[in-house]
């Protein structure tokens, strides 16, 4: 992932918004300030869009970030417009509670990418069962663990030393460098993230 013809780097500059904290995409996105293509260096990462561009951006900047296929995507917004409360939260809040998106937010994983990985590996667990569905919507008071099995694996080597400058969405409560748990739902300012949820919803119900 390292290499500028990387997929996430070219999407990360389409979206104008680094879609993962890794070194490598933040270093693409620095020597080529410009979206792809042969007019890109001309428009930066603003180009001029109309109002349904800019509706279908935000909705690819959540669906990318996240990692989601467009089916995916799609299903939380149905489930996110038919629960009571402002539908954009309530999309938001679906996409932060996904268990990949725990993983990576307590600090275990360096990226979301990771973080799925790690699950699908069967790497966690969720109050001591072991869980490999990424997209397991977590619940309050569910404590998630990285595998006593699997916590000695090199791609955890270094773990100890980076959660020392890692800090925890309010909603997480991390208890050890292995283990951690959900406390509250995410709300208000711990939904904020590069996207715009208004922008999405306003995309679907103009279908």
């Amino acid at each position: 992932m390292g290499k500028i013809s990387t997929p996430l780097g070219k999407l990360s500059r389409r979206e104008g918004v680094a879609l993962s904290n890794s070194t490598s995409i933040i270093k693409v996105m620095q020597r080529r300030p410009y979206v792809p293509g042969v007019h890109g260096k001309a428009g930066g990462f603003a180009p001029k869009i109309s109002v349904f561009g800019q509706q279908l951006r935000e909705k690819q900047k959540a669906k990318r970030l996240y990692g989601l296929m467009e089916k995916q995507f799609r299903n939380y917004f149905t489930k996110a417009a038919a629960k009571d409360g402002n539908t954009g939260d309530n999309l938001a809040q679906f996409l932060e509670m996904r268990l990949d998106n725990v993983v990576f937010r307590m600090g275990f994983a360096k990226t979301r990418a990771q973080a799925r990985q790690m699950v699908s590996h069967a790497m966690m667990s969720i109050n001591g069962a072991t869980n490999n569905i990424p997209s397991y919507q977590v619940k309050v008071g569910e404590v998630i663990e990285i595998r006593a099995t699997k916590a000695k694996k090199k791609l955890f080597s270094d773990l100890s030393e980076r959660l020392k400058t890692h800090t925890a969405p309010g909603w997480l409560f991390r208890e050890s460098d292995i283990r951690g748990k959900i406390v509250s739902l995410p709300q208000g300012d711990e939904l904020v993230e590069v996207y715009d949820p208004k922008l999405i919803v306003e995309f679907y119900s103009m279908r």
